[in-house]
């Protein structure tokens, strides 16, 4: 059996072709199947460590980008595209998989239109409230489609919806358990007062890290802070807080980390009370499924509108509350973490709201789809 994987770009869709195949890996165990051979096809690779981890081949296959601003580069990457769709198209008849599943994003373009041609079955997931402009096209023959939203169903068009099933979004083992003892020690924080934590993304995010550090002296007189900054702003961030710290005598409550591991992650979100992060849907979905309570400030709609819709998707249920980036102030911040960390009732409402939206065992739900798929392929 040979499942070939699409998609990439972000870590928004390129984790969870990772969390699938750690349980396409378990199903084929469970059932006995003869180990299944892994491809992932794309222009880069966002993690060679995770594809190394589970014997995942990496195909090389270009993809342009189709921006939707005006830039030259539009047109350059419509030549980078016909030659992504003719090379894929190569690869792909090598290796000749019994299914392709795409995660969506312009990388999978290529192999999608290559798969079409070889009228090889493909499996789409999407992860946003509103679908990708490549996840809406591959869908008219896609044998398969599944949604992290409950909005994302009703934007695809009627005739595929008897197809589409909403199936939560796949966060791989690692991730998805934290670590309920041992964090405050781990930290080296104290165990007496609440546990913000600030997830900013590998990238991190600025106007978040700046509303943070003003925020800070107050914050900590009542607060342990966890704050990933991204790698980029790691060393201008730590600079700051020492000196805004500097006359505090509760320095010692607060951690900046560029990127957290994998350990420390698990080891932060077990203590945390309170999440402040970004609205990506692979962390609202990470969110959800520790059920810990958050302040969403998505990125502004001319940045990236699906953030938002994400955020207000997610919010509708109690899980969330969001705080638009034009309206991010320290005070708003500070005035926002005491109402919902005051409130015990409020608390448990959003941890029990965020625990519903988060459908566990997506990946397995997603894995079984896929091999269900492959095996009727390889009996014809």
């Amino acid at each position: 059996m040979k499942i070939a994987l699409t998609g990439g770009g972000t870590g928004g869709h390129f984790y969870p072709l990772i969390a699938v195949s750690e349980a396409i890996e378990d199903l084929a165990k469970e059932r006995t199947l003869i180990e299944p051979e892994l491809f992932y096809i794309g222009p880069d690779v966002f993690d060679t460590a995770a594809l190394h981890e589970h014997d995942i081949v990496y195909v090389k296959n270009q993809a342009g980008r189709m921006r939707r601003y005006a830039s030259i580069l539009n047109f350059f990457d419509i030549f980078k595209t016909a030659w992504g769709i003719i090379s894929g198209t190569v690869n792909l008849f090598r290796i000749y998989p019994d299914v392709v599943f795409s995660t969506g994003g312009f990388a999978a373009y290529p192999t999608l239109f290559a798969a079409w041609i070889l009228r090889i079955p493909v499996v789409i997931y999407d992860a946003d409230a509103t679908p990708g402009r490549v996840s809406v096209w591959s869908s008219k023959f896609a044998r398969w489609i599944a949604v992290a939203h409950p909005d994302a169903a009703t934007k695809f068009p009627d005739k595929v919806r008897s197809r589409i099933a909403r199936v939560g979004h796949p966060i791989r083992k690692e991730i998805e358990a934290v670590a309920h003892e041992g964090g405050h020690e781990f930290l080296k924080l104290e165990d007496s007062v609440p546990t913000i934590f600030i997830m900013g993304g590998s990238q991190g995010a600025k106007a978040i890290n700046d509303a943070v550090l003003d925020a800070l002296p107050e914050l900590v007189k009542h607060y342990n802070v966890v704050h990933q900054t991204g790698t980029a702003n790691q060393d201008e961030t730590r600079k700051i807080s020492r000196l805004v710290l500097e006359s505090s005598s509760f320095d010692k409550r607060y951690r900046a980390f560029g990127l957290l591991n994998t350990l420390s992650m698990r080891m932060t979100a077990g203590i945390a009370s309170l999440i402040i992060a970004r609205a990506g849907s692979g962390t609202i979905f990470e969110i959800a499924c520790w059920g810990i309570p958050s302040i969403l400030i998505p990125l502004p709609d001319d940045i990236s509108h699906d953030q938002t819709e994400n955020a207000y998707s997610y919010a509708r249920g109690g899980a969330a509350v969001i705080v638009e980036q034009r309206n991010l102030t320290p005070h708003l911040l500070v005035a926002e973490i005491e109402r919902i960390t005051g409130n015990k009732e409020l608390q448990k409402k959003m941890s029990d709201a965020a625990r519903e939206f988060a459908r566990p065992q997506s990946a397995r739900k997603i894995a079984e789809i896929i091999v269900e798929t492959a095996l009727e392929h390889e009996a014809v």
